[in-house]
C-alpha cells in the first residue's frame, strides 16, 4: 500500500507505510486519504467532498494552483478502479454517528469524523486510514486497525 503524495514523507512515516503494506487488514476505509495499491478500499462521497474542500481552501489561500493540484484531488476517484462500491451516507449511518457522539465517555469527534467512523463500521471495514488523531482513537476503540499506527498522527 502506498499513500499518494507529491512530497517525500518523513522517514518514520515511510517505514510505517512499508510495515502496513502487508499487515493492514481489509477492507480499508479511507477518510480523506488517497491510497494506492489495494483492491479493497472503502470510500464515501463524504471523503470526496472533504478532499475537494481542502483543495478549494488551498486554492483560495493561494498556497496551491490548479495546475499543481494532484489529479486525484481535482477529480477524486473518477473511475473507482480498485475500490469497492461507495459507502452510502444513509439515515442509519447518521444514527450510528449520533450514537458515537453521545456515547460515554464521549469521544471528542467532529460531526464529519463521527460520520466517517459510522461509515467504516457500517461497511464492516477492518481498518481505517486517517491522520486525524481523535478519529484514530475512536476507531481503535471501535475495534478497527488504524493507519498510520499509534504515534504517527
Amino acid at each position: 500500500m502506498r499513500i499518494a503524495s507529491r512530497r517525500r514523507a518523513p522517514a518514520r512515516l515511510r517505514e510505517q507505510r512499508a510495515a502496513y503494506r502487508t499487515g493492514l487488514p481489509g477492507p480499508l476505509y479511507c477518510d480523506t486519504k488517497v491510497v494506492e495499491g489495494r483492491d479493497d478500499l472503502l470510500v464515501s462521497d463524504l471523503a470526496v467532498t472533504e478532499i475537494v474542500a481542502a483543495v478549494g481552501r488551498r486554492l483560495r489561500q493561494g498556497t496551491l494552483t490548479r495546475e499543481a493540484a494532484p489529479p486525484s484531488a481535482r477529480h477524486p476517484w473518477p473511475n473507482r478502479r480498485g475500490h469497492l462500491p461507495p459507502v452510502e451516507l444513509t439515515r442509519d449511518v447518521h444514527r450510528r454517528a449520533e450514537h458515537v457522539l453521545l456515547a460515554p465517555p464521549g469521544a471528542p469527534l467532529r460531526a464529519a469524523d463521527a460520520l466517517h467512523l459510522a461509515l467504516a463500521t457500517s461497511a464492516r471495514a477492518a481498518s481505517l486510514a486517517t491522520f486525524d488523531a481523535r478519529l484514530a482513537v475512536a476507531a481503535r476503540a471501535s475495534g478497527l486497525v488504524v493507519y498510520p499506527a499509534a504515534g504517527a498522527t
